[in-house]
């Protein structure tokens, strides 16, 4: 034998994959908890979605790549009329969920947004469900949506918990490929060694860098990005199924394996098992249409805009502190020159609160940028500093706090009281105060689209577990179409 030949055994699938897949198919959800979080969850997502469909910028990127092609059992897209075939309806949920970073969100050692996975988990169960309706078998029901909601929120907040892919330059969003993969794989009826299979595929394609979310690069494909990986999950689902095989040291393999390609050689580190943890503590972006490490500083802002609205032109110097992970993505000075730059900038958003008392999607236009110099002004006069308190309880599981604080001096020498917000309104600490802001925001966004006896009609079922559980998914989806 050639010294330099290679060994041609097949290995046993990573540990990795066979974790995910044993999770996917054989465990068992048993938290109340967990399946409420989630319904609260859809509900969050479902009006993200529709109100994005306001702007056109997003809707100019939905609905078939051939105009005109009709889809036996076609997939609906809420808000729309389309019916497309589940990998391009995949693209067209992820994309309007995601669009003005308005869904929940997830933050560890890697970020991300794990209702992102919503887009392939109701284009394949809408599918599957009118099939077999047409067929007189027995349809899949909400509950499964859920059920599937909250595995694809574990495996990504899991997996992020401990590995930062940011390190290393790659992009959030493959998780929500790898995640979707394995949930939609195992709603179309795959067997566990198909999941595996197909997850080896979805880690096999490697991951998008983040050059799209940071300056001086940002731009609009952070808001299509998580549809375009739900899309491609969906599409290795349909592949695996098909009888493609699987890769099964795709992570492992030295040289040519996704940790020595993509993670310098690193392999996955995990704190806990795979359960309901994520769900049930995931963050929802309740108040505000801005990246999550903001939350707490727009919070703050707000706090302080009855002492500083009629002074903002005597402003000497903002000093603001913050944890490491909002130093990194979201600190950001000079020109900003799309709406997907200003609602990555700490200082933008903080500025825009301060100064008008509010923040909504509509703050991130050129329009209303370009009429408000005062913005770039306040910017210009903020000082960010780290605090080492807040980065430490960031990471510590059972705080996971988002710290941000602001003090404001004036030229006269007097200043403001330090206003310091720990945790924002859709952590799960605040639960309470959160969830019925969470109600409203649906019932707002529900309105953009929908005549009020309808909205009337999704709230009241969406509000009640056992009725919206037991709800055949395509009969769900019926409603959601205009």
């Amino acid at each position: 034998m050639s010294a330099s030949a290679d060994l041609n055994t097949r290995p046993d699938p990573d540990q990795v994959l066979v974790d995910i897949a044993d999770y996917v198919c054989d465990y068992e959800i048993d938290s109340k908890e967990a399946y409420d979080t989630a319904r609260n969850c859809l509900m969050d997502s479902l009006g993200c979605g529709l109100l994005a469909l306001r702007y056109p910028e997003c809707r100019k990127l939905l609905g078939p790549l051939v105009e005109g092609t009709v889809v036996p059992n076609g997939v609906r897209v809420p808000g729309t009329q389309f019916r497309l075939d589940p990998v391009k309806a995949a693209w067209d949920i992820g994309c309007v969920i995601r669009w003005l970073d308005y869904n929940d969100t997830w933050l560890a050692a890697e970020w991300g947004h794990p209702s992102d996975n919503l887009g392939a988990i109701l284009a394949v169960a809408d599918y599957i469900s009118q099939r077999r309706a047409a067929a007189g078998q027995p349809p899949l029901l909400m509950r499964d949506v859920l059920a599937a909601m909250i595995k694809a929120h574990e495996i990504q907040g899991v997996i992020a918990l401990e590995n930062g892919f940011n390190r290393v330059g790659l992009c959030h969003v493959l998780l929500v490929r790898v995640a979707s993969t394995a949930v939609a794989t195992w709603m179309l009826g795959g067997t566990k060694q198909q999941v595996i299979d197909a997850l080896s595929q979805a880690w096999l394609d490697g991951s998008s860098l983040r050059t799209y979310r940071h300056a001086p690069n940002t731009g609009s494909r952070k808001s299509w990005a998580a549809g375009d990986a739900t899309s491609r999950a969906v599409r290795l689902a349909d592949l695996t199924l098909r009888g493609e095989t699987g890769y099964p040291s795709v992570l492992s393999v030295p040289a040519w394996g996704f940790y020595d390609v993509n993670f310098k050689g690193k392999e996955f580190k995990f704190s806990m098992p795979y359960g309901t943890y994520v769900m049930e503590n995931i963050l929802f972006k309740i108040s505000y249409p801005a990246e999550f490490h903001a939350q707490t500083a727009v919070e703050a802002a707000l706090k302080l805009h009855p002492i500083v609205k009629d002074r903002l032109g005597e402003i000497d110097r903002i000093d603001m502190h913050t944890h490491e992970s909002a130093l990194r993505i979201i600190n950001k000075v000079g020109p900003l020159s799309n709406p997907a730059d200003r609602d990555h900038c700490l200082q933008y958003m903080t500025a825009v609160a301060l100064g008008f008392g509010a923040l909504t999607a509509d703050h991130y236009e050129d329009s209303f940028h370009a009429a408000h110099p005062i913005i770039d002004q306040l910017r210009e006069k903020m000082e960010i500093h780290e605090e080492p308190r807040y980065t430490n309880e960031y990471l510590e599981p059972n705080k996971r706090s988002i710290a941000n604080s602001i003090k404001i001096w004036f030229r006269d020498g007097s200043c403001t009281d330090r206003i310091e917000v720990e945790y924002p309104v859709g952590h799960r600490r605040r639960r309470k105060e959160g969830i019925p802001l969470l109600e409203q925001k649906f019932q707002s966004n529900l309105a953009t689209c929908f005549p009020a006896h309808r909205c009337e009609e999704i709230f009241t079922l969406c509000k009640d577990q056992t009725a919206l559980e037991n709800t055949p998914v395509h009969h769900f989806m019926t409603m959601l179409v205009i």
